[in-house]
C-alpha cells in the first residue's frame, strides 16, 4: 500500500486594510474634477498677470522655516512635521507653508539678478493641527508671489488679482480686511508700548497670551479669546506709530483700491501668523466657514529674503486655502457638474475589440471624449466577458456620455456603428458608416444630444 504525498497550497491570509493618515484625505471623483476646474481657472487668469509657475520641494531644511517664520509662531512650534534624515542626520520639514521656499528657491538660483519676478505656486503643505471643516494636517494652497518690486502698486495688483479670481469663480460673501504693520523700528516703538499695557491687565491674560506676552506680544491682538477682548481692544493701536513712509505706502495701496472700486475694511488687529510681514497686510474672509474664515491672506514682505541668505530685495504675496475655497463655492452651489465623456463604446463582443479601438483612437485624436466599455470580474476569472447589452447601456447612461456608439456584429459586417443618442429623451439613433464616424460625432456634438 503506497501513501500519496499531497502538497496543500495555502491560501494567502487576508492583509488588513491600510487607510489615510488623519487629517489627510484622499480627492476621489468627481471630487477631483472641481480642484481641476479651480486650477485651471487659476492657471488662466496667472497667465493674463504675466504670473509664471515655480514648483519647490515639499520636503526643505528645517532652519528655512525657523529662520523665516520665527521660532516663536505656532507654526514652528507646535505644527510643523520635523524630522531627522536618518541616512545623514539632517534636520527636514513637509513644508507648512510655500513662500519661505519659494524665497529659497529665487535666492538659491540668482532669479532677480535680471530684476523682478512674478511666481505663483499650487500644491500641498503639512501642518499637525486637529482636523475640522477647511482645516486638515496635509492641506492645499495656491499663492502668488512678486518679488523685487517695493512700490505699493504691486501690492494692490495683488489684491487685485485676488478680487478678480473671486469674480471669476463667482464666489460671494467675501470681504478684504486690509492693514499695515509699518518697518521693524516701528513695530519695537509699538511692541514696547503694547506690552506695557498688557502687564497691566495681567489677571485677564490667558496661560497662551502670557507666554507670548514677552516672545511674540503682537499676537496676542489675533486672540479669540472673549474675556481678552476688551483688553486688546484698547490696546495701543500699530497705525498709530507709524511713520511718514509707511503711511505713504499704505495710502498708495488704499488709493488703487478706492480707484478700482474695491471695498474694504482697515482692521487694525490684523497682525497674520509668520513674523516676516511688514506694511501692508491683508486678509478675504467669510463668516460662511465658522471658525475658517479665512480664505486668502497675505502681505508684505521686505526681510525675508535677506533672512533666508539672499541679498537683501523686497517681496509681497497671498496664499489662499483651496479646501476653503472650495468648500465656500460648495456651500454657496457654485461648483460646476461633473463632466462625463461625450461618447461612451458599447463592444456587445470581444470579437470586435481591433475595430472598436482603431475607431475611437481616431476620435480621440480629433479630441472627443471616449469610455470604451471593458470586461469587468474578478482578477485572474476564466469567465471574464463584456457583459449584457443591457448592462453595458446602464454602464454608458451612468457615464454622463451624450451619445453611445454600437459596434454590434451585424453593423460591422455591413461596414457600419449604429449611433445612438443618450440625452435627447427620445433614445433617437442612426446607422454611421465606420468611415464617416469621425465626422459624424463631431458634427452631433456640436448640434446637441439629438440625432433627429
Amino acid at each position: 500500500m503506497t501513501t500519496e504525498n499531497k502538497t496543500t497550497t495555502a491560501k494567502p491570509s487576508k492583509a488588513q486594510a491600510l487607510v489615510a493618515v488623519k487629517g489627510m484625505n484622499d480627492l476621489l471623483p468627481p471630487t477631483s474634477a472641481q480642484w481641476e476646474w479651480l486650477e485651471e481657472k487659476v492657471r488662466g487668469l496667472m497667465a493674463r498677470h504675466a504670473y509664471r509657475n515655480l514648483r519647490t520641494p515639499i520636503v526643505e531644511p528645517t532652519a528655512l522655516f525657523v529662520r523665516g517664520l520665527g521660532e516663536v509662531t505656532d507654526i514652528v512650534e507646535k505644527e510643523m512635521y520635523s524630522f531627522e534624515d536618518r541616512l545623514n542626520g539632517e534636520q527636514l520639514t513637509l513644508r507648512p507653508e510655500a513662500t519661505a521656499g519659494v524665497v529659497r528657491a529665487v535666492v538659491e538660483h540668482n532669479m532677480l539678478y535680471d530684476g523682478g519676478k512674478r511666481l505663483y505656486y499650487m500644491g500641498p503643505m503639512f501642518r499637525h493641527e486637529r482636523p475640522q471643516r477647511g482645516r486638515y494636517r496635509q492641506f492645499h494652497q495656491i499663492g502668488a508671489e512678486a518679488l523685487g518690486f517695493p512700490g505699493a502698486e504691486v501690492d494692490a495688483e495683488l489684491i487685485l488679482l485676488a478680487a478678480t479670481l473671486w469674480q471669476e469663480l463667482g464666489l460671494q460673501d467675501v470681504r478684504l480686511e486690509l492693514n499695515s504693520l509699518g518697518q521693524p523700528h516701528e513695530r519695537a516703538a509699538h511692541r514696547a508700548a503694547l506690552i506695557t499695557h498688557l502687564e497691566q491687565h495681567l489677571d485677564v491674560l490667558d496661560e497662551e497670551a502670557k507666554r507670548r506676552l514677552h516672545s511674540n506680544p503682537l499676537r496676542i491682538l489675533d486672540t479669540k479669546n472673549p474675556a481678552m477682548q476688551a483688553v486688546v481692544e484698547a490696546a495701543p493701536k500699530l497705525m498709530d506709530f507709524l511713520g511718514e513712509a509707511s503711511l505713504a505706502h499704505f495710502n498708495a495701496v488704499r488709493a488703487i483700491l478706492d480707484a478700482s472700486g474695491v471695498t474694504y475694511r482697515i482692521n487694525p488687529r490684523l497682525v497674520r501668523g509668520m513674523d516676516y510681514y511688514n506694511l501692508t497686510v491683508f486678509e478675504f474672509v467669510t463668516d460662511r466657514l465658522g471658525s475658517q474664515g479665512t480664505i486668502c491672506g497675505g502681505g508684505r514682505y521686505d526681510y525675508l529674503i535677506e533672512q533666508v541668505g539672499g541679498k537683501a530685495a523686497p517681496a509681497v504675496g497671498w496664499a489662499l486655502g483651496v479646501e476653503r475655497v472650495l468648500e465656500l463655492l460648495k456651500e454657496q452651489g457654485s461648483l460646476p457638474e461633473a463632466v462625463g465623456p461625450d461618447v461612451y463604446a458599447i463592444v456587445p463582443d470581444a470579437a470586435a475589440l481591433p475595430v472598436v479601438f482603431q475607431t475611437i483612437q481616431a476620435l480621440r485624436a480629433q479630441g472627443v471624449s471616449v469610455q470604451m466599455h471593458a470586461a469587468q470580474g474578478a482578477g485572474g476569472s476564466e469567465n471574464v466577458g463584456m457583459g449584457s447589452m443591457k448592462s453595458q447601456f446602464k454602464k454608458a447612461d451612468h457615464s454622463g456620455a451624450e451619445f453611445a456608439l454600437i459596434f454590434g456584429e451585424d453593423e460591422l459586417a455591413r461596414g457600419e456603428v449604429t449611433l445612438k443618442s443618450l440625452r435627447d429623451g427620445a433614445g433617437s439613433q442612426a446607422a454611421v458608416p465606420l468611415i464617416d464616424v469621425c465626422a459624424c460625432v463631431a458634427a452631433k456634438l456640436a448640434q446637441g444630444a439629438s440625432l433627429a
